[in-house]
């Protein structure tokens, strides 16, 4: 249920931009932004510009147009699923908000580097797209969600003190 309407929530958030005007969401914008910065502070030239023909952002590393920002590469989407599966095996009150909020705050500052180290691979290694992509990089993200989660249910959960006293 909460996976649900947080999902509304958010769908709720993107209809408020027009895409037919290729407009983008504020967060999308300063996960380009964000993104933008972490390039520069690992040593390269970057910037971000507004795509022509569709919501997203283009980033260039070294003036090289390398990848697109889009809505999707947020992880909004991610951070859903996490707060939802937290949500699913409840714990105190306090613990569950500092956890959540932890969380969504680490997700995020791993996806902004991820998309800038991504971003810099592309730019040195374009041939390999496809698995830097497609699969190193979202295994990253994913991998990190899932080990919040164990961590979640083995240590803070309802669940995790009811197995404990066996």
């Amino acid at each position: 249920m909460t996976y649900a309407v947080l999902t509304l929530l958010y769908q709720y958030y993107l209809s408020q931009y027009d895409v037919a005007k290729n407009e983008n969401d504020r967060f999308t914008e300063v996960v380009a932004s964000q993104t933008q910065k972490t390039i520069i502070f690992f040593g390269h030239s970057s910037e971000i510009q507004p795509h022509e023909s569709e919501p997203s952002y283009k980033l260039f590393v070294n003036q090289k147009y390398v990848a697109r920002v889009v809505e999707g590469c947020n992880a909004v989407s991610v951070m859903i699923l996490f707060v939802a599966f937290v949500l699913a095996f409840k714990g105190k009150l306090i613990t569950t908000m500092i956890f959540k909020l932890s969380g969504c705050l680490l997700i995020h500052l791993l996806n902004i580097i991820r998309i800038a180290l991504l971003s810099i691979a592309l730019f040195y290694y374009p041939q390999h797209e496809h698995i830097l992509h497609g699969v190193i990089f979202p295994l990253v993200i994913y991998g990190v969600v899932f080990l919040l989660w164990i961590i979640w249910v083995n240590k803070f959960s309802v669940y995790a003190k009811t197995t404990s006293t066996r």
